[in-house]
């Protein structure tokens, strides 16, 4: 029986549009943005500040050595929320009903600390409501030190957690994420980035 729920957000929770991620940062001064730039896992100072080995002012003074120009902490910010495309209500009331029905709701997320200060502030859901008010509880890879689809990233989420996989969905719109979460005993579903899964979910909770 499924007990826990572990949700990604860029792809699930909130519509991503890596080209407009793209196009910010060329905007800022990173020309080979499109090639630097991955919607699942990140490399370069990219990935380096969503594993956690550099900081965010490491990464700033990293994008502007790139770009050829000062780059300020705001236009880092500006060129990340550029994955953002949407938050859809819809999958928010799904989360909350989700809890309400007992289920234990937990984001587990490639992330870093630019849009996590977006995430966790009163304008994520447009009403004033941060992430942390959908979630039980909350794990990202510049935090943990690791990235999906490392199987370590996903054994310290349970290990934290105290949770068994066979108890556990994985949601996700990365095949390869996915495929660590199976290959670990895990139900898992794999939306694509945008779809509408607040109906579809429950068949896999049955």
């Amino acid at each position: 029986m499924i007990k826990n729920i572990l949700f990604d957000l860029g792809g699930v929770i909130v519509t991503l549009d890596p080209a407009q991620a793209v196009s910010r940062f060329k905007e800022i001064g990173l020309a080979d943005a499109d090639s630097r730039l991955d919607s699942y896992t990140q490399s370069g100072i990219f990935g380096d500040l969503e594993q956690g080995r550099i900081d965010a002012e490491q990464f700033r003074a990293g994008l502007s050595e790139l770009a050829g120009r000062e780059v300020t902490a705001e236009q880092c910010l500006y060129g990340w929320k550029g994955y953002v495309k949407e938050v859809p209500r819809r999958n928010l009331d799904t989360l909350l009903r989700l809890r309400s029905e007992g289920f234990r709701v937990v984001l587990v997320s490639n992330t870093n600390p630019f849009m996590m200060s977006w995430a966790l502030g009163p304008g994520f859901d447009g009403r004033g409501h941060s992430l942390d008010c959908y979630m039980d509880a909350m794990y990202m890879s510049y935090r943990l030190g690791v990235m999906k689809p490392a199987e370590e990233f996903f054994q310290k989420v349970m290990a934290a957690e105290s949770i068994l996989p066979a108890e556990t969905l994985f949601v996700d719109d990365g095949v390869r994420n996915v495929e660590t979460a199976a290959r670990l005993g895990m139900r898992t579903f794999c939306p694509e980035n945008g779809a509408d899964w607040t109906h579809e979910i429950y068949g896999y909770l049955k």
